[in-house]
């Protein structure tokens, strides 16, 4: 009988997630939470869900849960960073032509290309929607609150991602950002809604 494989982040995304964590809280800070987890660091950069959510959790019992967020919310925009690097040709996203595309179509189309890179290279699920003012992005399989049980919306991660991605995008707009529902709280999915109108 076969086992079936934990759903993952390739090398590729694993190693944007761990050398993201380390510029945020330090070298020393990301062992002590791998430590914390029961967790060695992976050779390879492949990360199972469940060792993405624990890394998230030990750091919110490390620095406290509004520490934790912070952490995440930085560690997310690093993510962009790196990510960009890693795919952003791959994606379109650094062409001429993408770059001066008018805003609503850039970001519908940075959105599905952030879409079709996690369903493509991970075993995470997200959907994009549009609403009245607003993209919805849902992640329907999430690695960031995987087996995670919590009062709020935990993903804080993803937020930060997609702050700094609009950021990018626009040339330096504030949009707002906030993740609405989560699975760690028992809904469905969880789903961040984007204000398609910046802030300033």
């Amino acid at each position: 009988m076969t086992v079936p494989t934990a759903y993952s982040y390739p090398d590729r995304m694993g190693r944007i997630l761990l050398a993201s964590l380390e510029e945020v809280v330090g070298r020393s800070g990301l062992q002590a939470a791998l430590h914390l987890a029961g967790l060695d660091e992976p050779s390879d950069g492949a990360l199972s869900f469940q060792t993405i959510a624990a890394l998230h959790e030990k750091l919110e019992q490390m620095y406290g849960p509004r520490g934790g967020r912070g952490l995440a919310l930085r560690a997310g925009r690093v993510c962009f960073k790196y990510g960009l690097r890693e795919f952003g040709a791959e994606m379109g996203l650094t062409e001429n032509a993408f770059r001066l595309l008018p805003m609503p179509v850039k970001l519908r189309t940075a959105a599905q290309s952030f879409a079709d890179l996690f369903n493509k290279q991970t075993d995470q699920i997200v959907r994009i929607e549009a609403a009245e003012g607003k993209l919805i992005w849902r992640i329907e399989r999430c690695p960031l609150c995987w087996e995670r049980h919590a009062g709020e919306a935990i993903c804080h991660l993803a937020v930060g991602l997609l702050q700094e991605s609009l950021y990018w995008l626009s040339g330096g707009k504030i949009f707002n950002v906030q993740e609405t529902q989560c699975v760690a709280r028992g809904e469905s999915a969880c789903v961040i809604e984007i204000d398609t109108n910046p802030l300033d």
